[in-house]
């Protein structure tokens, strides 16, 4: 697992403390049983009435399906996911399965999916940085996607490479103090 220099207010696990999403990446190639093994962890994540909304797919470095998936991606990210070992689309399903209407959470869904991917993938030493900038139309009409399908993210996966990290990225970001997102009751006055 990675260690960061992050220091919490209060006792969490180490994981999440220590999970964060820098663009450097070794170029290293990922075992099918390493990624399944991020892929089971996502599956576990919470779901309405146990509606299971979430959905991937991927392709990995120097496979059939790689130049396509870069191809989605904005040029910015480009320039950094060549090193990925692999990348990644997660999309929801916006309509329940169990009443055939619409399931507001898809895309909490879909988050808490993507967070427990990247907490497999930070104790196993990788990164998943997720990434909204890429093509979705693109990416709605690769996959074959009616509206009723929410293409929520991207993410690249990859084994961290300090040696490429660029200066900004060599120490993971701090988070707003707790008195910042934490409210009892209402709001303050002061709210933005």
């Amino acid at each position: 697992m990675l260690k960061t220099n992050r220091t919490s207010t209060y006792t969490i696990n180490e994981i999440i403390l220590n999970r964060w999403s820098p663009r450097a990446m070794t170029g290293e190639a990922i075992d099918d049983a390493t990624l399944m093994s991020f892929f089971e962890a996502a599956r576990w994540a919470p779901t309405a009435m146990n509606n299971q909304l979430t959905r991937f797919t991927y392709a990995k470095r120097d496979t059939k399906h790689w130049n396509t998936y870069f191809d989605l991606l904005a040029e910015g990210n480009q320039k950094w996911c060549g090193d990925a070992a692999a990348l990644v689309i997660i999309f929801s399903r916006k309509i329940s399965y169990h009443k055939d209407r619409p399931q507001p959470s898809h895309s909490f869904e879909a988050g808490a999916a993507f967070e427990n991917f990247a907490l497999e993938a930070t104790s196993q030493g990788y990164v998943a940085h997720p990434m909204g900038g890429f093509d979705k139309e693109k990416a709605r009409n690769l996959l074959g996607l009616d509206e009723s399908w929410e293409i929520d993210a991207m993410f690249a996966v990859g084994e961290y490479a300090a040696e490429k990290s660029k200066e900004s990225e060599e120490i993971p970001s701090d988070r707003k103090s707790l008195s910042e997102i934490v409210f009892e009751g209402e709001l303050p006055d002061a709210f933005e």
